[in-house]
């Protein structure tokens, strides 16, 4: 089967509410696709949104395919001393094999790397098994959502872990999404070929061959955290399927969503000559401090 595309990434682009009302794009789905787009992948998104959203103005040459919806995905972001509140105020349609079909969308053609990048439950894993990859990569945290009446967002368990992390290439989640819990993140590492836990600035930790590395972050004035780690998750994936190790794969993401913080929004991902610099900084992780532990 001829490949269609080298990254097709799955999942509602959003539309996040800011605190003067103003709303602002977003979403693991925009985020990675402009990211594999930066480095320079024939990249598409798999989405859903009512037609006013112009997709096509805030991803510019990615593939668009869009299940249609009466509206689009809706959250706002709370940003205290504790952390971030999240609210979920409206949902786009289902993205499942099924919604896939009526839509006359893309099932059976093949992508070199398959994102499926859920924000709020609204991503069928089984897509995996309509869309033939050569490499799947996980993004879990919608699948690790909740939220109650009033749209407030809690984190619940992900329900099909025990089932996907073996059949995943790589994992990435944060600390926000397991509650800190590193005791489960290892249980789940032991479980999948590579996981990555990003930390924000404290870095992140990639567990892969029974070990795992803490890797700092890198140096940033800090702007907007907003979309870091679907930077880091796009950068990553990218990278190991081109043949990066675990460690230098994560070197050159962090690198990455370093540089996202510094600007607003969707502005924050990379630009290719950002992306050159952070491929060309990070080819040797022999010079770099890494704490090794086993796990």
């Amino acid at each position: 089967m001829e490949r269609v595309w080298d990254y097709l990434v799955v999942g509602h682009v959003t539309q996040d509410r800011l605190p003067d009302g103003s709303l602002t794009p977003g979403g693991t789905a925009a985020y990675a696709a402009r990211t594999a787009r930066a480095l320079g992948l024939r990249t598409a998104v798999l989405t859903s949104a009512d037609d006013a959203l112009d997709l096509h103005a805030l991803l510019p040459d990615v593939e668009i395919y869009r299940v249609p919806a009466a509206t689009r995905t809706v959250f706002e972001n709370r940003y205290t001393a504790d952390g971030r509140v999240q609210f979920l105020h409206a949902r786009a349609a289902l993205l499942t094999p099924e919604t896939l079909r009526s839509a006359r969308l893309i099932l059976q053609r093949r992508t070199a790397i398959l994102h499926l990048g859920p924000v709020a439950q609204e991503c069928d894993p089984a897509l995996a098994d309509h869309i033939p990859a050569d490499f799947l990569g996980l993004t879990p945290q919608g699948w690790m959502r909740r939220w109650d009446r009033s749209g407030r967002v809690s984190p619940g368990p992900w329900e099909g872990a025990e089932e996907w992390l073996p059949r995943a290439d790589a994992v990435v989640l944060s600390e926000e999404d397991i509650g800190g819990d590193e005791t489960l993140a290892a249980r789940w590492a032991a479980q999948t070929r590579i996981l990555a836990l990003t930390r924000g600035a404290r870095g992140c930790s990639v567990y892969a061959n029974g070990q795992v590395w803490h890797l700092p972050a890198f140096p940033a004035h800090e702007v907007d955290p907003t979309g870091a780690g679907d930077i880091f998750a796009a950068v990553f994936f990218v990278c190991l399927w081109k043949g990066d190790d675990p460690v230098r794969a994560a070197r050159r993401a962090n690198c990455m969503a370093a540089i996202s913080v510094t600007r607003p929004g969707l502005s924050g991902t990379p630009t290719p000559a950002e992306v050159a610099r952070c491929m060309e900084n990070h080819q040797d992780t022999k010079t770099q401090s890494l704490s090794l532990l086993i796990f």
